[in-house]
């Protein structure tokens, strides 16, 4: 406990160091929504649990834990008719490590095109998406080391335009030897600037207007701004305070940095009653300072819960709940299907 408690403070003061907000500097912000039922009902504290699939996206290190090839599947409406699914899977091979693959997409209904000239719609219908395909590796280095390593192409798109990159996960997972507590760290979304490009960059461009009768339709293309990706540099601890046959406790801890904000801490708990229920709870955005974003964002409480059922002579089905409060925008819940075959 006193190593425990030692790193709990580590995580703290690193948010108390001097930095910088960039709200909105970043593009595909999608990246930052976490993902899974489970890990979000534990407030987002999930770097040093990462034990299912969903350590694909908090810390791909931790898909060493995982035994049996599994899939993992999750869904949440958000506000303003715009939906997030998540789906992945994990194949563990023995020595040779472990293998996982993962898609996320963001979606949203059609919406008019709207001009100076026609502000009730010109007839023509748009649509935004958001995309990220992941293949991701890991292998236990040692008996308590991990190491986990994420290729990603992430795609914006909104209407003509559309942006691609490839992008990077890294990160490590090791459990102490002081009665199983488990440190985790994470680098998300390495990688360098999107930049929005399609039909609407093409142009026709006049060298001279003052020139009559000139070529005045080059063929021109313009060049957008390039913007980084939200790199998020996560750090945690976690520790089953209570691991028996019939009750299991964990508590963890989460220090977040990320390159378009100010630090904050997530905390969580999760409590597994003979391996058949979970009820879970999260306390997320602490320390994060005033005017850093939103006051429906901060210091947010989640809730969740979750049934685990071992199918005879067929896979264990695991089904989780997460209820997220935004405030004035209203709570979002969130659905996860983890399968274990």
């Amino acid at each position: 406990m006193k190593i425990f408690r030692q790193s709990l403070k580590i995580l703290m003061l690193s948010t108390l160091l001097v930095g910088q907000s960039n709200v909105g500097t970043t593009a595909a912000a999608f990246l930052d929504i976490g993902i899974g039922a489970r890990s979000l009902s534990m407030g987002g504290a999930f770097t040093a649990v990462a034990n299912d699939v969903t350590a694909l996206y908090w810390n791909p290190a931790g898909i060493t834990n995982i035994s049996r090839p599994s899939t993992h599947f999750y869904y949440a409406p958000w506000f303003a008719d715009i939906d997030f699914t998540h789906g992945a899977a994990v194949v563990p091979m023995g020595r040779m490590g472990t293998i996982g693959i993962a898609i996320t997409s963001v979606t949203m209904e059609e919406m008019k095109v709207r001009t100076l000239q026609d502000p009730e719609g010109t007839g023509e219908l748009f649509e935004v998406s958001n995309l990220a395909l992941a293949t991701t590796y890991a292998k236990k280095l040692t008996d308590r080391f991990s190491f986990g390593l994420n290729i990603k192409l992430v795609q914006e798109k909104i209407w003509h335009m559309n942006a691609n990159i490839i992008a990077a996960d890294i990160g490590c997972l090791f459990v102490t030897k002081n009665k199983g507590i488990r440190i985790g760290m994470s680098i998300s979304n390495f990688g360098s600037k999107m930049k929005l490009d399609g039909y609407d960059t093409e142009r026709d461009f006049d060298v001279d207007e003052t020139i009559f009768g000139n070529n005045d339709k080059i063929d021109s293309h313009l060049d957008t701004q390039g913007w980084p990706l939200p790199l998020i540099f996560r750090a945690g601890i976690s520790k089953d305070i209570i691991d028996d046959k019939i009750h299991k406790l964990t508590l963890a801890g989460d220090a977040i940095h990320p390159n378009n904000n100010y630090e904050y801490l997530n905390f969580g708990l999760e409590y597994t009653f003979m391996a058949m229920g979970s009820i879970r709870a999260g306390y997320s955005n602490v320390f994060l300072e005033e005017g850093d974003t939103s006051e429906e964002l901060k210091n947010q409480f989640t809730i969740g819960a979750g049934l685990n059922y071992k199918i005879p002579r067929g896979p264990r089905l695991q089904l989780d709940y997460v209820v997220r409060d935004f405030g004035v925008l209203q709570s979002v819940g969130g659905y996860s299907l983890n399968i274990s075959f």
